[in-house]
């Protein structure tokens, strides 16, 4: 069975990988804290309810020839935004560590958040399919 094919866990699936790839952003900028001139980054929270309701438009990429590979996931698919500049240090760094680490700790809670959902649902799933083949 391919969880993959209903719109609930693909929704979930990318939820998680948007949040894990914001995690990976924001440590980068806790990382360059004390980087002069260095600006914030953040993700732009994708569309979920664009995502469930385009799910069967999907494009297939084109390649120039059969023998090509497809990517293997190099780029992102998120866009990355620049934060809001509030305070800035003497050197033009604009990273702020306690709202850095206010947001690490809410991708961190929605991502086990998310996880628990899709645990949850597949739980369903297994106890649907044990007692259907009873």
């Amino acid at each position: 069975m391919d969880l993959s094919r209903i719109p609930l866990f693909e929704a979930l699936t990318k939820r998680m990988g948007w949040l894990g790839e914001r995690q990976g952003v924001l440590a980068q900028n806790i990382a360059n804290a004390d980087t002069p001139g260095y600006v914030a980054k953040d993700l732009a929270p994708p569309d979920f309810s664009r995502l469930v309701a385009g799910a069967s438009q999907r494009l297939a990429m084109a390649t120039s020839d059969p023998a090509d590979l497809p990517p293997a996931g190099g780029q992102s698919a998120y866009r990355p935004i620049s934060q809001r500049i509030g305070e800035r240090a003497p050197d033009g760094n604009a990273v702020q560590l306690e709202d850095q680490m206010m947001k690490v700790s809410d991708t961190a809670n929605d991502y086990a958040l998310t996880t628990s959902l899709y645990a949850k649902h597949i739980g369903l799933l297994k106890l649907v399919l044990g007692k259907s083949g009873s």
